[in-house]
């Protein structure tokens, strides 16, 4: 269903890109604020991705979106989390 002023038709896959350091814990971290969110989200379906030297990791979560709402609550608690430098 296309909400009136929105771009996206809910329900739909929706990918998300989250940029942190290469630190340990981080993966988890940000598994654990996608879930909150998106409880169908399965952890084994994150893509993980080093960056050239290895500095920072990138991971990509296909979440399964419902509503506008649902999202601008995720982005803004992964972009609140210390562990995030980015998210797309």
């Amino acid at each position: 269903m296309k909400l009136e002023g929105s771009l996206i038709d809910y329900p739909c896959d929706f990918p998300i890109k989250v940029l942190g350091l290469s630190r340990q814990g981080f993966a988890q971290a940000v598994m654990e604020v996608v879930v909150r969110h998106a409880p169908s989200f399965e952890a084994g379906s994150m893509e993980m991705r080093s960056s050239s030297k290895a500095r920072y990791l990138s991971l990509t979560c296909t979440v399964r979106a419902t509503s506008r709402e649902q999202l601008d609550a995720l982005y803004q608690e992964l972009c609140d989390h210390p562990m995030v430098v980015m998210v797309l």
